[in-house]
């Protein structure tokens, strides 16, 4: 039973201290130019068109990578906004810019990076890579970047931005880079993308062996762990303990940090490239001799709240384990039963064996090509989320033709891809879930 009413004493007490603060500097009335009852009308038609979402919060959507944050997260978020903190410079948000600096080095100790290091938080995975690949481009100058076909598209679109050149690395069916073709360009490439945790089916490409040709060769590597990253809270495998040999990451904590949207974060390992942010304002650094946020990131104005809610959330789940860890653990516990029971079923067939908390399966009845799949997998897909009681909400991916068919060579290669069936279960929830969620997909797919 979902109950957020549940939280407004907390928070309501929270606000009356920080209503004590605010009064403590001296009467000041704020210019309220509403009246009370336009404000409840406006709320509650908001409230109205909120109810148009799908059920994020609720298990039976395990679709995009979409989830609601933690209640300590979104409290904490609240509270501050209610100051409006900036953390570009430290006179704009003094307490959550320290805040943020704690965060951030407990997402270097996570990774492995030793101090010194250079790091902090972004608007998203997005700015966070934009900033990777900055750097890298300013590093080796004329050098390409280069990445897996699996990739985020972002990486593509950065290096139109950056008018840098990029180098797409094809992989086979089981999404491992082609080694040959990688050694063949290397002396092409300034930096390599490694990505750990792919947003297509979560797959973990091999960081290790690639930092090991990476140093063979004297290219850098960039590993995008904006999905993956917090999973090497519980894993322990040479391509987790890697990261620590990445040039940079990026994690994102709006993702499996359990926080609103708005929040990533971007780290290096060698604090001298902070040299390529430099800048300077006529007006902003002067109230610390300390290094501002502002001067060693990309964007300018940031949400202190931001880094609020994330520090409140790691105060109470720290990045271990019996932390955050507990979490995950349940999400990657869903995925695997998930598919241990699409592996047992008539009906469906399993994609490939999932590395993270996203599987990927296709219905199987009566299919003999290609496009029947996909066809009967967009029929699953929209029939799901007529039934508002007893459907679900997934999503769709689409596999390239030679992909699919070196894995199932008995269908039909008919079509230039195979569109199939995607679960992300990034709930806790989901683990308690998968029963009624396997029941619900093999009713519908017998209507």
């Amino acid at each position: 039973m979902n109950n957020f009413e549940s939280y407004l004493p907390v928070l309501k007490n929270a606000l009356r201290k920080m209503d004590a603060w605010r009064n403590s500097f001296g009467e000041s009335d704020p210019d309220k130019d509403f009246e009370d009852k336009d404000l409840v009308k406006v709320l509650s038609d908001l409230q109205t068109r909120l109810e148009g979402n799908y059920p994020f919060h609720h298990p039976q959507y395990a679709g995009q990578m979409l989830k609601p944050p933690h209640p300590v997260a979104w409290l904490a978020y609240s509270l501050a906004m209610t100051i409006n903190p900036n953390n570009h410079a430290l006179d704009g948000g003094p307490p959550t810019s320290e805040m943020e600096k704690e965060t951030v080095q407990s997402l270097a100790k996570m990774v492995g990076y030793k101090k010194p290091f250079l790091g902090h938080l972004t608007s998203g995975g997005t700015i966070a890579n934009l900033e990777a690949l900055f750097v890298a481009r300013e590093i080796h100058p004329g050098k390409k970047i280069a990445a897996t076909s699996q990739a985020h598209y972002t990486h593509r679109r950065m290096c139109r931005v950056l008018n840098v050149p990029f180098l797409e690395i094809p992989v086979d069916e089981n999404g491992s880079p082609d080694l040959d073709f990688l050694e063949s360009h290397a002396k092409e490439i300034g930096t390599l993308v490694v990505t750990s945790g792919t947003t297509g089916l979560g797959r973990i490409e091999p960081l290790k062996q690639l930092i090991d040709l990476a140093e063979k060769h004297h290219f850098r590597i960039h590993t995008d762990a904006a999905y993956g990253g917090f999973f090497k809270i519980i894993f322990d495998s040479d391509d987790w303990n890697a990261l620590s040999r990445s040039d940079s990451i990026v994690i994102d904590p709006h993702k499996h940090g359990l926080q609103p949207y708005g929040c990533g974060s971007v780290l290096f390992r060698d604090p001298s490239v902070g040299k390529f942010y430099k800048h300077d304002s006529p007006y902003t650094y002067f109230t610390s001799e300390d290094l501002h946020l502002g001067e060693i990131s990309l964007e300018c104005s940031r949400a202190g709240a931001s880094a609020a809610a994330f520090w409140a959330t790691l105060q109470l789940l720290p990045l271990t384990k019996e932390g955050i860890g507990r979490i995950l653990q349940k999400t990657v516990d869903a995925a695997s039963d998930f598919a241990a029971k699409i592996q047992e079923s008539d009906l469906f067939e399993l994609y490939e064996t999932p590395q993270l908390d996203i599987v990927g399966y296709f219905p199987a009845t009566g299919a003999t090509d290609f496009s029947e799949i996909s066809r009967a997998s967009q029929k699953i897909f929209k029939s799901g989320m007529e039934d508002r009681e007893n459907g679900f909400h997934l999503s769709l991916y689409k596999i390239p033709a030679h992909e699919f068919n070196a894995r199932f060579p008995k269908y039909k290669n008919d079509s230039d891809s195979v569109t199939i069936l995607r679960s992300t279960f990034m709930k806790p929830e989901h683990e308690a879930f998968i029963p009624e969620l396997i029941s619900r997909l093999h009713k519908l797919s017998k209507s």
